[in-house]
């Protein structure tokens, strides 16, 4: 079976006519523990662009697509926790062909039954900034993940207004901490208000001076999902010692660590393909909190983050989100829907 699909062959500017293309594959049949599914609606994300930008010369289309909506059309012999129908969505594997085609063979570990009262391009904006944020919150933070399980303490969230940091906002107040983060227009202050977050600071001005106005000596725990260069410094004379903070974004210089002895503060990077990349035994709690999740949305706590929808999947819409998506300034998630028609 052939399927239609959009691929690069090599790491081009956006700009460029070649940058990502039409295509079309051979479809494979699922085996071991792989799904098919029917691809219905994707998401693009920073890391798309990150990974078209920097992809080797190949002569088989590298297909990219981290988040996905779609209905399973066949199982491989040892799946066990989805059934051919179900409508499922994950954030699939970085070293695995993407959900930008018809149809993609995903890990059944990484999947989850999508939620059932949101419409697609809700849930396919979801699950990579939904796992990030949770990873961050409640692996390396160690938050517990449980309704107002962690009141009195509070998380700093550098850039709540984005994919991710909408999400981890709403994954926060669930678990009852205070939620502080910045904002810097009026669109993003009011956004991330409505999303839940108890003081919104402004980046352009200092923090720790506004901290102060809200009589907020210290936090607790802060998630940087804004250049880590610049925020590590800014966010590390903010925290409690012995808090940890946790950043998303590669550094682009060497880190001041040494500004984290004196507090005894703690650093860890969150990547959320790390599990498949590895294929650590920890790959299948993936799929447990993409259903969790799922039933936080089913029970009206978390509310889609998706902003932006654009109809079609092929290399012309997918040129236009990249490029929105790579402006830095895209509030919430930008959504793809079916069909396919390259």
């Amino acid at each position: 079976m052939q399927a239609k699909a959009v691929g690069l062959y090599a790491g081009h500017e956006i700009s460029d006519p070649k940058a990502l293309e039409d295509v079309t594959l051979t479809v494979t049949q699922p085996t071991g523990r792989d799904v098919l599914v029917a691809v219905q609606a994707v998401s693009v994300n920073p890391i798309d662009t990150k990974q078209r930008q920097v992809q080797p010369a190949t002569t088989t289309p590298r297909v990219l697509g981290f988040d996905a909506v779609g209905r399973v059309i066949a199982v491989g012999p040892e799946v066990t926790s989805v059934m051919t129908d179900d409508i499922v969505y994950y954030a699939g594997a970085v070293d695995r062909p993407g959900s930008n085609a018809q149809y993609q063979l995903v890990d059944e570990r990484l999947v989850a039954l999508a939620p059932k009262s949101w419409d697609l391009t809700a849930a396919a904006g979801l699950p990579l900034t939904g796992l990030t944020a949770w990873e961050a919150l409640f692996e390396k933070l160690a938050w517990q993940p449980a309704k107002n399980a962690n009141v009195g303490h509070s998380v700093l969230i550098i850039n709540g207004a984005g994919g991710v940091g909408s999400v981890a906002i709403q994954l926060a107040k669930w678990a009852g901490l205070t939620v502080i983060t910045t904002a810097g227009q009026p669109k993003t202050t009011a956004w991330v208000k409505a999303l839940g977050a108890d003081i919104v600071l402004d980046y352009h001005d200092d923090l720790a001076a506004q901290l102060a106005t809200h009589q907020v000596k210290a936090v607790d725990s802060a998630i940087l999902l804004q250049s880590t260069d610049q925020y590590l410094p800014i966010v590390a004379p903010l925290m409690r010692p012995l808090s940890t903070m946790v950043a998303v974004v590669t550094n682009a210089k060497p880190l001041p660590m040494a500004l984290l002895k004196p507090k005894s503060l703690n650093f860890a990077w969150e990547f959320m393909f790390t599990k498949a990349n590895y294929q650590l035994p920890e790959l299948a709690t993936q799929g447990m909190m993409l259903a969790k999740m799922a039933q936080l949305a089913d029970d009206g706590i978390l509310q889609p983050t998706t902003k932006k929808v654009i109809k079609g999947i092929n290399a012309k819409t997918l040129t236009e989100a990249h490029q929105i998506v790579e402006t830095g300034q895209m509030l919430g998630k930008l959504v793809l829907t079916a069909p396919f028609n390259g």
